[in-house]
This record gives C-alpha cells, structure tokens and sequence, in this order.
C-alpha cells in the first residue's frame, strides 16, 4: 500500500533517507559536494514528504520558502531499487499540490548537470530550464528549472 506522509525535519524514517541521498550526492557531485551541501540542510525546511510502501519509506522531497509566492524544490530523493517505478513523480506532484494551497505559483529547484536522470525527469514533469538563480548563477555544473503552478 502506497502513502505519502507530510513530516517533519526530525522524523527517523527522513533522517535515513537523507543520509543515503547525502551519500549518494557525494559520489555524484565529487568535489563541488562541499558547496552544494551548504544548501542542502533541513533547518529551514518545513514542508516534507515521505512515500511509503508497505510501511517501508522509499523515497521523500521537500519544498521551502524561496521568494513571496515562490518556493523551491529539496531533497528529492527515492531509493535505488524502487526507481523507474513513478514514485518520484507522485512526490513531486504533491510538493506542487502542497505549495500550491500554501500560495506559491512558482517552484524551482537546482540539480547537477552530470545528474542526467533528474534533468530528464524534471523536464517530463513540466519543469522548464530557466538562468541559475541565487547560489547557482555561475555554477558551470549546475542546471536550475521552474515550474508555474
């Protein structure tokens, strides 16, 4: 059975799949991982998503505050083996419907270039490649994208 759970920073089930996405990242991104994981802490971050499958949390994403009306993408993240199976998608659309009864009309969100799977599921999802914004503008390795709600 399938449920996506909103949670908070502190639930154990997110604290693990953060330390696997975090080990993940620091393979992919190899030296920038330092000044990409700045970015990457769960502070700030209150509005958290955890998918399930049978009570086993597979994968999660977030949103935060970016600007007045619009928020960015965090922490999208969904185990290896259970990929390619659309779990990705149905987080991704309840951070949209989520920020979306918050007031936001914009998300955006950063990914690495060499991350060729996300830019290529962010761009099926209706995510449009827009100029790096914020920490990003001259980050030759990354790729930035904005999606109006």
């Amino acid at each position: 059975m399938e449920i996506l759970k909103r949670v908070t920073a502190s639930n154990k089930d997110l604290e693990i799949l953060i330390k696997e996405l975090d080990r993940y990242l620091a393979i992919s991104d190899g030296e920038e991982h330092d000044f990409y994981d700045q970015y990457n802490h769960l502070d700030n971050i209150k509005n958290i998503i955890i998918l399930y499958i049978d009570q086993i949390p597979v994968g999660c994403g977030a949103f935060k505050e970016y600007q007045d009306d619009i928020a960015e993408v965090k922490r999208m993240y969904v185990r290896s083996e259970y990929r390619n199976n659309g779990y990705a998608g149905k987080i991704l659309k309840a951070l949209e419907d989520w920020a979306k009864t918050e007031g936001y009309h914009r998300l955006v969100l950063e990914t690495g270039k060499k991350m060729s799977e996300a830019v290529s599921f962010y761009s099926k999802n209706g995510y449009k490649s827009i100029e790096n914004y914020g920490p990003y503008k001259n980050v030759d390795n990354s790729i930035c994208f904005e999606k109006k709600l």
